[in-house]
């Protein structure tokens, strides 16, 4: 790379271009220097660099803004073409809804304007503009309400770029951005409060969820303490202003007008449906960027400026977006933000806000993982103990944070922990062995101990806890496979059925097929023993063969799937067949998930049996106490959306194929038209006025590509027939597992709660719904059956009491679920709801039920 690339690269960092300095001015004089030097021959190549570097270093857009304008002294014209590109870049992040695009261009015009490039009418205008749009979007009868989100974006946007150019735009232009405040002041008044239901962190009371401010409401306070506080700003660095005296000198250009998108008519038919799925789309194209966690007390980071928190995470996910492709230079620049103050505790709220927030984090899970332990490296004498007080911080709340939120922080905590040889004080949380078994505490712990033990081996795990050795009744069971048929157990299976599952397995080691099985099954076994043994021996016996490792598995199910598909033709022995994993592999849940989605990838079992399995009443005692059925379930759902994900893709990528293929067929038609056309009349016969063998070479192309054309129209065909076919097929899915989830929860869940709240649910007094307790199941009659009485006793006394019984805590964990898959699958159920409101979500289901659903869904409380 060359010089000046390298310096531009790396200016405002502690590098070897810069002799090791850190002074900006230094940099900005020394970069300058070398860009003048090149500007005479390399100016598109500086140009585009530029702009690459200010788009993707936006925490060095101050600098990048300042070097601009001292090119601005050198070469106006240079200067010219650089706002122009930056005026075509942010119309294209407009019309194609680039939020990233659009919220980095836009700091970028603040810092040229702050460096005299760019006349502050300009950008006054820019933000005039997008006003102008939000202001007609939440219009209710001029725009589209439901297009809130896109508005909320604009004027986050507007906003956003005030800390980096407020105190220039207040000297300079003082009345236009008072008219801009007071433009934002109308358009807050006109919109529609935000409410977190449904993506919040925490499970909060309903009833007070919305006396929150939203993100935009918050930005607007902090705004307004900055202006009061005359824009002063330590975080946001301001190089401009060491070169002020020259820059005044530079020519200020103006920028081009831009257009906003024009937002999507209402549907013809307005209703809630109608409405819910337009604000759906709408917030799936313009995200809320960030959620704060706020999981450490105030005292932490009370020494900073509310603006100044602002700042700091907005370049912290900066740096996380641009850099997720390198950890190492990820985690460099979040500890070197050049901001005058510590900022460890912040750093970790932000990234751990990241990794759960919702719906979805913007990378996945494992990027953050491998961040926070980079940082921990770079770090080494603070930022470990951070994390360790976020997880503790987190494990306190552990009830009350939401079930996805729950189930990423496990996968994380245990990840992380195998990163540092396992270490951790378990002793502190030794406690939650005197909780109740389904406390979420008591849980969480379990199912960290789980995960860890898949991620090393069982005897590591049991070494890592010896500061609290008790927690060995926490971790899963050390035994291997559990095959009915080893003959360690003769008093319960005949002599028979076990001949038979050996005499099965010297067929598979003697490689016969899967044909000559079949048939070995049909003639010999299922006559005399029927379907129930039959079924039992046969996929036992496979699972053992295939169970050394994934490999052997792989290898069965490729070998003797059709014998399994045979045996399994129908719903309800799929059931069967799903039960005889879970019994074979009752000591594994990480083999009892991956055996069961091998299964659904090959076709042997349906999602649909997986939704029945999972509803059996053995895993319905579970549901909240284990994550293992959940597991299972989530595997099964997340496969068929994937599975119609794919096949869009494939779909979009033939509609593009026909296209080039129909203007590949068109042209050789032409060619060939144009080649016959030039026949002539030679003493009145007709003559090739073209060579005959270019022409016969042009009947070929031409009937090649028209059949590749049909090829290709066949194959969109056929692609389109299995989309509309996995739609329907997703349609009963969705239709099936709510009708399960709609049918327990009603058994389960109070008549008392059926006008209130999660919240409700906690607080049931001790013995007030002792009539709806069922009989003990088998988790309750042990040892611990006491425990929730010893916790109970202790509530007031210390913070290891939990006191809300198991059936509230089922129900507790069970609605957290049903949000949870209601809010991940969103975009695949909105297109099926009006059937599930018609089949499922009818006034006759339980408040709660609906109540949850709606959460995931984010639909408007007013349609329940």
């Amino acid at each position: 790379m060359s010089s000046w690339r390298n310096l531009l690269l790396r200016i405002g960092d502690k590098s070897s271009e810069y002799s090791s300095s850190s002074d900006f001015k230094d940099h900005i004089e020394t970069c300058f220097g070398a860009l003048r030097r090149e500007l005479g021959h390399s100016s598109a190549e500086i140009l585009s660099f530029l702009l690459q570097c200010a788009e993707q270093l936006p925490h060095k857009i101050p600098l990048y803004g300042t070097l601009i304008g001292l090119l601005n002294l050198e070469d106006e014209d240079f200067v010219k073409q650089i706002v122009e590109n930056t005026q075509n870049s942010f119309q294209d992040a407009l019309d194609s809804g680039n939020c990233d695009g659009i919220r980095i261009l836009m700091r970028f015009l603040t810092a040229l304007m702050c460096s005299k490039v760019l006349q502050p009418t300009s950008l006054v205008v820019v933000f005039e503009s997008l006003l102008s749009s939000a202001a007609i979007t939440v219009d209710e009868e001029k725009g589209n309400p439901s297009w809130q989100a896109r508005a909320d974006f604009y004027v986050i946007c507007i906003l956003s770029c005030l800390p980096w150019g407020g105190a220039e735009l207040a000297e300079q232009v003082p009345e236009e951005i008072e008219r801009v405040l007071v433009g934002i002041q109308a358009y807050l008044s006109i919109r529609r409060h935000t409410s977190d239901s449904g993506l919040s962190f925490f499970e909060e009371d309903e009833s007070g969820g919305d006396v929150e401010k939203d993100f935009l409401e918050d930005l607007w306070e902090r705004i307004q303490v900055l202006s009061s506080n005359g824009w002063k700003v330590e975080s946001v660095p301001r190089p401009h202003l060491s070169f002020e005296a020259q820059l005044v000198a530079g020519k200020s250009h103006e920028f081009g007008p831009i257009s906003c998108p024009e937002q999507p008519e209402l549907p013809s038919t307005i209703s809630a449906v109608a409405y819910g799925k337009q604000k759906h789309d709408a917030e799936l194209k313009y995200p809320q960027r960030m959620r704060r966690l706020n999981i450490f007390p105030a005292s932490k980071t009370e020494d900073l400026q509310p603006i100044d928190r602002f700042v700091v995470e907005e370049s912290l996910l900066d740096v996380l977006l641009f850099f997720n492709g390198c950890r190492k230079e990820c985690a460099a620049f979040m500890v070197g933000l050049p901001v005058p103050f510590r900022y460890e505790y912040l750093m970790a709220e932000t990234i751990f806000s990241q990794l759960l927030l919702l719906p979805q984090p913007p990378f996945k899970p494992i990027y953050y993982t491998l961040v926070i332990m980079d940082l921990c490296k770079a770090l080494p004498g603070a930022f470990p103990a951070v994390v360790a007080g976020a997880v503790r911080a987190l494990f306190d709340k552990i009830a009350d944070l939401d079930m996805e939120c729950r189930t990423r922080l496990i996968l994380w905590f245990s990840h992380h922990l195998s990163n540092f040889q396992f270490i951790w004080p378990w002793e502190e949380w030794a406690y939650v062995l005197d909780l109740p078994k389904w406390a979420p505490q008591r849980v969480f712990v379990q199912e960290v101990l789980e995960r860890e033990v898949r991620l090393s081996y069982w005897d590591k795990i049991k070494q890592s806890i010896e500061n609290a050795p008790a927690l060995e009744e926490l971790l899963p069971p050390k035994g291997g496979p559990n095959f009915k048929y080893s003959g360690a157990d003769d008093q319960e299976k005949t002599e028979q059925e076990q001949a038979l599952s050996a005499e099965l397995s010297n067929k598979v080691k003697g490689r016969q097929s899967a044909r000559e099985i079949i048939l070995w099954i049909e003639e010999n076994v299922y006559p005399i023993h029927g379907q129930e043994i039959t079924l039992s021996v046969v996929i036992q016996t496979l699972l053992d063969i295939g169970s050394k490792s994934f490999t052997h598995l792989i290898t069965v199910l490729e070998r003797y799937g059709q014998v399994m598909a045979k045996l399994c033709s129908d719903q309800d022995k799929q059931v069967m067949l799903i039960s005889e994993v879970g019994s074979y592999w009752k000591n594994n849940a990480q083999m009892t998930a991956i055996a069961i989605d091998r299964m659904m990838g090959y076709r042997l079992i349906s999602n649909l049996a997986i939704v029945r399995w999972v509803f059996s009443p053995e895993n319905i005692e579970q549901f909240h106490i284990s994550d293992r059925p959940w597991e299972v379930l989530r595997n099964a759902v997340s496969k068929t959306y994937n599975r119609i994900t794919d096949l869009r893709k494939e779909i979009s990528s033939l509609k593009k194929s026909v296209v080039s293929a129909e203007e590949a067929a068109s042209k050789a038609k032409a060619d060939l038209e144009a080649a016959e056309s030039k026949l002539t009349l030679v003493e009145g016969e007709p003559v090739l006025g073209e060579n005959p063998t270019k022409l016969k070479h042009l009947k070929s192309v031409a009937e090649k590509t028209k059949e590749e054309t049909v090829s290709m129209h066949d194959s969109l065909e056929a692609k389109e027939a299995l989309l509309a076919r996995a739609l329907d097929e997703n349609e009963v899915l969705f239709l099936s597992l709510y009708k399960n989830f709609s049918n327990v929860l009603m058994e389960r869940l109070p008549d008392a709660s059926r006008d209130g709240t999660l919240q409700s649910l906690k607080s049931v007094n001790g013995d007030s719904m002792a009539v709806d307790i069922e009989e003990p199941s088998t988790m309750e009659v042990d040892d611990e059956n006491e425990r929730p009485k010893k916790s109970q006793s202790n509530g007031g006394k210390t913070t290891n009491g939990y006191n809300v019984r198991e059936k509230e805590q089922w129900c507790l964990s069970t609605l957290g679920y049903v949000k949870a898959f209601s809010r991940q699958y969103a975009s695949e159920i909105w297109p099926h709801i009006e059937k599930l409101d018609a089949e499922v979500f009818t006034e006759d289901a339980h408040p709660l039920f609906r109540k949850a659903v709606y959460s995931g869904l984010r639909r408007l409380s007013n349609e329940l």
